[in-house]
């Protein structure tokens, strides 16, 4: 049976004939809608969707990989340290506190990524998963997809809960009350709503700027995320821990490796204007990490081809879908169709 979406886009474009160029993202929808609706159109995938593919792709080769990265970033930060063979150095009472709250989590998602496989091993589809485990979908199949489940990195943010209470922080900070337990306690007397996580990462980072240990002894591995950007990097453009870190990597999955140079090699083929290397780029990635993404380029190749050669793209609606966006969260995602039409004119 038809997708419905796609009648949609065909019958759309029939009622406006004339069009002689479409471009679109990557969905499978909208290239059967225009194929039916303005079969003599040029379809022209959009540039930005395509480079967005290709970053997935890598995310996903990278989660299949884990268990290789978090090796290379231990043998990164053991030859950092200068001894492949020393013990760490004992943490203090925050970090271990800190470290704690985080390996609890983990050891939480870790449960739950078992749990999903022990269900999709009795024959269970995602759907029928997310309802026992209390999870989206969505969130299921990119568990499965990426073959783990993901690491939660916090990224360095200031908490404006703390703003009223880092004065008073850092001077029992100076004072040597490095506990965290207790700073917490202390200002949540003071009206502090925040968690004792949030004073612990304080804690921790304040104790990382007054360290007197070299830098290469507080290095972190990057996350799987960070190491997927990495791979598609140009490598001069690298310093000398992320070439070195990248090295080990490469040693325990040399198909990463692979993986980047194809990454590197399609993004050129899309930010130029000559597609004479996409079939080859193609065959090349048949049998690597990229090659579900290489197989969705074949069945788009002629979209691929136009996103070369051609200057379109869908740049402009982007821009007004996110206008649109922005002014029905403006009510709240309750405003009726009339009004947000009313207002999206008005703003024109």
């Amino acid at each position: 049976m038809p997708d419905r979406n796609a009648d949609t886009v065909a019958s759309w474009l029939e009622r406006h004939p004339g069009i002689e160029v479409i471009a679109r993202d990557r969905a499978g929808v909208y290239a059967e809608g225009a194929r039916r609706g303005a079969p003599d159109a040029t379809q022209v995938a959009d540039r930005w969707h395509l480079l967005q593919n290709l970053g997935e792709a890598l995310r996903l080769a990278v989660g299949r990989h884990r268990k290789a990265v978090s090796a290379a970033g231990k043998a990164m930060a053991s030859e950092m340290a200068g001894n492949a063979e020393a013990e760490p150095e004992p943490p203090e009472e925050t970090s271990t506190k800190l470290d704690g709250l985080r390996r609890s989590r983990r050891d939480q998602r870790s449960e739950l990524y078992a749990e999903i496989l022990d269900l999709r091993e009795a024959g269970l589809s995602p759907r029928q998963i997310a309802p026992r485990i209390g999870m989206n979908v969505r969130t299921v199949e990119r568990w499965l997809a990426a073959g783990g489940e993901p690491e939660h990195r916090r990224p360095p943010a200031r908490s404006v809960l703390m703003d009223p209470f880092r004065d008073y922080l850092e001077k029992r900070w100076q004072v040597g009350q490095h506990n965290g337990l207790q700073l917490w306690t202390e200002i949540k007397r003071r009206g502090f709503e925040g968690s004792r996580a949030t004073v612990y990462r304080w804690t921790a980072a304040r104790k990382e700027r007054s360290s007197t240990a070299p830098p290469n002894s507080r290095w972190r591995p990057p996350s799987r995320l960070n190491c997927a950007c990495l791979l598609s990097e140009d490598p001069t453009s690298l310093d000398e821990q992320t070439e070195r870190f990248l090295c080990h990597l490469y040693e325990h999955a040399p198909q990463l490796a692979i993986a980047g140079e194809l990454a590197r090699r399609f993004a050129a083929l899309i930010r130029g204007d000559d597609d004479a290397g996409l079939e080859q780029w193609i065959a090349d990635t048949a049998d690597s990490e990229l090659a579900s993404l290489a197989a969705g380029i074949g069945r788009d190749i002629e979209a691929v081809r136009a996103a070369i050669t051609q200057p379109w793209s869908t740049s402009p609606v982007e821009g007004q879908i996110n206008r649109l966006k922005t002014i029905k969260r403006q009510m709240y995602g309750r405003s009726g169709y009339p009004l947000l039409r009313n207002r999206l004119l008005a703003a024109a």
